[in-house]
């Protein structure tokens, strides 16, 4: 829907631009193009993350939704220097643009169509952290909770963020342009767009790049180790790991038993185990090794109970 609607809103102002030859619209254009580009991508990539693992690509696809992502990272990073380039010479070699009726009613109905995304990414914010609220919670209680989404949600949701504030800017400069005769506001203000979508290029960067190399989700990881540590049998674990692969998560644990157990509990323990772990949201794979208890404490780094996720499916 992101990205329909962006490249909608290209169009729009760039036929905008070509009428009036207005700098602040071609910025604009530049940032719709790019977040088009960016959520097709994105699309993608999610759409290829969720195909099923082969013998030949065991641990799935997940990841791919990352690697497709940096690339798009990387187009945008092009428009949004264009953009600066763009903004710098009309600074220095102001023009005067007309058609403002044109650029304020593309600019009002990019900004309305743009917090109905926003909106909508908000939603998906809040359902994919498992928070409630009323009418207006995602667009307040969304920013709390945006570590918590999914790359392409939290993706869609930062860019469109920036874009709506870069209508308002856009006219902004265009009111004051034409109202004072400063017409360098409009490039200054396309500098300021660049900039902001090279925030998002590093921003998205970042994430994904991490979400390549395979980062650890810290408060799942805590919630896990609480949830093992309620399971009477379990005697202390080894060790954790909890890694996001794309939108997913990948969990495998050591722990230790009473080495007295006979195999039949140990396999309904370990059962129960992987019930409760798979029910939480975005883990979709789960191994679980035995060892027999050495007395020794080894795990300590899971937190009370009130600090983590306060649901699971399981309970």
């Amino acid at each position: 829907m992101a990205a329909i609607i962006n490249s909608f809103k290209a169009v729009m102002k760039g036929g905008a631009f070509l009428l009036t030859g207005n700098v602040a619209m071609f910025a604009e254009m530049m940032h719709s193009i790019g977040d088009a580009v960016n959520q097709f991508f994105v699309f993608i990539g999610s759409a290829l993350s969720k195909k099923a693992p082969t013998p030949r690509f065991p641990n799935g696809f997940g990841r791919l939704v990352n690697l497709v992502v940096l690339s798009a990272a990387i187009i945008v990073g092009i428009l949004a220097y264009e953009t600066i380039k763009e903004g710098w010479h009309h600074i220095f070699h102001p023009t005067e643009s007309g058609g403002l009726a044109i650029i304020l009613t593309v600019l009002l109905i990019a900004f309305l169509l743009e917090v109905f995304v926003l909106y909508k990414a908000g939603k998906e914010v809040l359902h994919e952290a498992r928070v409630k609220g009323g009418f207006l919670a995602p667009l307040t209680k969304s920013f709390g909770n945006l570590n918590r989404a999914k790359p392409a949600t939290k993706l869609v949701f930062m860019e469109d963020l920036v874009v709506t504030v870069g209508n308002l800017m856009a006219a902004i400069a265009v009111i004051f342009a034409h109202s004072t005769g400063f017409l360098a506001a409009e490039g200054i203000v396309s500098i300021i767009i660049g900039l902001m979508l090279f925030y998002v290029v590093f921003k998205v960067f970042l994430e994904n790049a991490r979400g390549v190399i395979g980062e650890t989700d810290e408060q799942m990881l805590n919630h896990i180790a609480y949830l093992i540590s309620e399971n009477p049998h379990i005697k202390d674990i080894q060790r954790l790991e909890v890694v996001k692969e794309g939108e997913y998560l990948h969990v495998e644990t050591e722990v230790e038993i009473d080495h007295s157990l006979p195999f039949n509990q140990i396999d309904d323990i370990q059962d129960e185990l992987s019930k409760i772990i798979l029910s939480q949201p975005g883990v979709t794979n789960i191994v679980i090794s035995f060892d027999e208890n050495d007395g020794v404490k080894t795990w300590k780094h899971y937190k009370e109970p009130s600090t983590v996720l306060k649901t699971h499916d399981a309970k």
